[in-house]
C-alpha cells in the first residue's frame, strides 16, 4: 500500500507559504509559469517534486541576470 503521509501535490497557497511569496505573487508566477502546475478542472495543483526542485536551486532564474 503506498504512503500518503506525503502528497505528491500542493496547493498554490501552500506553495507560496513554502517559496516566502504572497499568495497573488504565487498565482502571477503560475500563469506566466515560473511555478509549474497541474490543472484538474479549476482546481490548480503544484507538484512538490518540482517545488523541491525550485527550493532546492536547479532552476535557473529564467530572465534574470547574475
Amino acid at each position: 500500500m503506498a504512503d500518503n503521509s506525503k502528497t505528491r501535490t500542493c496547493t498554490v497557497d501552500e506553495a507560496a507559504k513554502q517559496l516566502g511569496i504572497g499568495r497573488n505573487h504565487a498565482y502571477r508566477a503560475c500563469q506566466s509559469g515560473d511555478i509549474p502546475t497541474i490543472r484538474i478542472g479549476k482546481r490548480i495543483l503544484v507538484p512538490q517534486a518540482a517545488l523541491d526542485r525550485m527550493l532546492d536551486g536547479d532552476v535557473l532564474n529564467r530572465g534574470r541576470a547574475e
